[in-house]
């Protein structure tokens, strides 16, 4: 047996479960490169096959541990492990999980349906910060469900949140660049005058 502590990978995923940033930060700290660093959290993965963005998306670590306290006062705010996350240069924000073949946007939404309606607009933010990096709102599991299929039906600001979000990824996927010397010869293609 080694005395050597936990593994990198074991310390990140303890980080994005209880919303550990100094933790997270040490360990990024000791990889110091980032090719490392995002191989580390692209790759890190728990006995489930929950990568590190599920984690800290299951887990809404921000109003766990406050819930738990019960000092909850004010709106929660975003998730200080999944922001510190999403800023890692080459992360992979759509990998899919092992057992529901979920991405972290659908752990989000599953998350926020937990909370009581009050601390849904709060709870958003998580969702949120997911689409604002890139997250593709319109991925299916296992179940062939999208995330927005997942939304509590009276949370229309997810709902709508989620809607925006693949309306603007779709069109974005239909957009297609032209350099000028593919457009060829401009003018009429007759050759009469």
């Amino acid at each position: 047996m080694s005395d050597e502590g936990a593994t990198p990978r074991e310390l990140v995923l303890e980080a994005c479960r209880r919303n550990n940033t100094s933790l997270l930060a040490e360990v990024l700290k000791s990889l110091n490169k980032p090719h490392d660093i995002a191989n580390l959290l692209n790759n890190a993965k728990d006995g489930v096959g929950n990568y590190c963005l599920h984690i800290a998306a299951s887990y809404g670590s921000s109003y766990q541990s406050r819930k738990w306290l019960h000092i909850l006062t004010s709106p929660i705010s975003p998730d200080e492990v999944l922001d510190t996350l999403l800023d890692q240069e080459n992360l992979e924000v759509d990998p899919i999980d092992r057992l529901e073949r979920d991405t972290p946007l659908h752990k989000a939404v599953r998350f926020i349906n937990t909370l009581p309606s009050s601390q849904w607009e709060s709870a958003s933010s998580i969702a949120d910060l997911l689409i604002d990096a890139g997250a593709d709102p319109r991925i299916r599991n296992k179940a062939k469900l999208k995330p927005m299929d997942l939304v509590d039906p009276k949370n229309k600001e997810l709902r709508n949140a989620l809607q925006k979000a693949e309306y603007a990824m779709t069109v974005g996927d239909d957009v297609v660049v032209r350099d000028a010397e593919d457009e060829g010869p401009t003018g009429s293609a007759s050759d009469s005058d």
